[in-house]
């Protein structure tokens, strides 16, 4: 009777095997001491993918995110640097894992894990960013080697890239009507940079075609958002993928690392090839895109609720939102991959015969966003995707950095999302400042007005703010 009924059980389970649509495992058998035994295959995953495929495909990246690559999987650089452009070292490394030029962590979650994986990072997990370190001798904390920076949390990551790339296309659209104008009239003509709210300052187009850029704010000369760092340097979650999988963990990306931009197969000399294919980095970037956006949450307790309504009110007068604007529409919800404005490095939709489409409306959190009158969607990141300066000669403790990154102003530093604010302390981009308290007296330039009706507040006002901004949660 026994046997009869294992048998039953057996059966039972590999029927319901059979029914669930099966997700090729990342590693191989365990004593292979491998993460990445099997390789995404890009071809399968082209067009706009079905519910079943873009899960598929998701759970694949979760795998990769979370996996803790070793010597096996190609982990270290010995001969290469963590700069963006793949760069050589001037000598062999002697330490594998090091604080500052890497490698400074095993999996991608082992950082991006607070309260969830995709999330933010604690102190301990800060990293060092520099234009790429080349003598080990000379690796240092120290302020004029590189900037330090708290891990930001990638939830709701993929509506992000899609409001900037709307953004993006919004602005140079206003700059090519301008030149045309401009040429077609024999006159300078002035525009005005605005897209979804966010003003961007003013182009100047000549009848020559020339342009000047000298009105231009908070955004590169060549009118791209960059939605990710704290610099707000970053195009994309591609982008962001390769440059970290380098830096932090010595895995190179082959669509930058191999033989079409290296000329070499093992480009680290590491004794590995073909690290992380384009199937890979696309497996990470939809499971980065696919994260849900962080919620408001209505406190339990009668007495927070009621402050977090008068800190709500209090956020649009101090003028909070001037910046940390409470949403964003957005006209689509089909995020592809590549993306349209990824430069030499890393793939964009021109390089490839089909990109993937994944349309995030099949995802069971889009429900949670409202929709506007003219039927967009509402992002409600509470940022406007735009670089600010943040320092001024009275308040200058976000000015701590000694090193400009990618020609952005030490002082000058895109406005941190808010959404999720309350699961992701320390704050600041060093993450050390412990209270929202701290972080918003630390407030200047741009944000020096409403850093100041804060202070200037009575103690119960500073109180209901910080209790709404409590409210901004990750959903665990």
């Amino acid at each position: 009777m026994r046997s009869c009924k294992v048998h039953h059980l057996l059966s039972a389970i590999a029927a319901l095997a059979c029914a669930v649509p099966a997700v090729p495992s990342a590693a191989g058998e365990p004593w292979t001491e491998r993460e990445v035994a099997e390789h995404v295959d890009q071809a399968r995953y082209t067009g706009v993918l079905e519910r079943a495929l873009l899960d598929e495909l998701v759970a694949r990246g979760e795998q990769l995110f979370t996996a803790k690559f070793t010597l096996g999987d190609g982990a270290g650089r010995p001969e290469a640097t963590l700069a963006i452009l793949p760069t050589k070292r001037k000598r062999t490394a002697t330490k594998r894992f090091q604080r500052i030029a890497g490698l400074d962590a095993n999996a991608c979650s082992s950082c991006h894990n607070d309260p969830v994986p995709g999330g933010a990072g604690d102190f301990p997990v800060n990293v060092f960013v520099s234009e790429g370190f080349t003598f080990e001798d000379l690796d240092s904390t120290d302020q004029q080697f590189s900037n330090e920076r708290n891990t930001n949390h990638l939830m709701g990551s993929g509506l992000v890239e899609l409001l900037a790339r709307e953004m993006t296309a919004e602005l140079q659209t206003q700059r090519r009507q301008a030149i045309e104008k401009a040429r077609a009239s024999g006159e300078t003509v002035e525009v005005a940079l605005t897209t979804k709210g966010v003003d961007f300052g003013r182009l100047t187009a000549h009848a020559d075609g020339t342009v000047g850029l000298d009105g231009v704010d908070g955004v590169d000369a060549d009118l791209v958002i960059r939605p990710f760092s704290q610099k707000g340097v970053m195009t994309s979650l591609r982008q962001f993928t390769i440059n970290a999988l380098n830096q932090h963990h010595g895995m190179e990306a082959s669509e930058r690392f191999g033989p079409r931009w290296t000329d070499e197969a093992d480009f680290d000399g590491d004794g590995v090839t073909q690290e992380i294919t384009a199937g890979d980095v696309s497996a990470m970037v939809a499971w980065q895109a696919s994260r849900p956006p962080p919620l408001q949450q209505v406190p339990d307790d009668a007495g927070w609720r009621q402050a977090a309504a008068r800190g709500d009110t209090l956020f649009d007068s101090y003028g909070c939102a001037s910046c940390h604007m409470r949403a964003l529409p957005l006209e689509s919800l089909r995020f592809t991959d590549p993306g349209p404005y990824d430069t030499a490095g890393t793939l964009s939709t021109a390089e490839v015969d089909d990109a993937a489409v994944y349309d995030l409306a099949l995802l069971d959190w889009h429900g949670g966003l409202k929709r506007n009158d003219d039927g967009a969607w509402l992002v409600p990141l509470f940022g406007d995707l735009k670089r600010h300066k943040m320092v001024d000669l009275q308040v200058s403790a976000l000015g701590n950095e000694l090193l400009s990154q990618r020609f952005v102003e030490r002082d000058v530093f895109q406005t941190a999302e808010l959404w999720g604010i309350g699961s992701t302390a320390p704050y600041g981009h060093r993450g050390d400042m412990t209270t929202l308290d701290e972080v918003i007296r630390a407030h200047g330039g741009d944000a020096r007005q409403a850093r100041d009706r804060y202070v200037d507040a009575a103690d119960a006002d500073r109180s209901a703010l910080i209790a709404f901004l409590k409210t901004l949660v990750i959903e665990q």
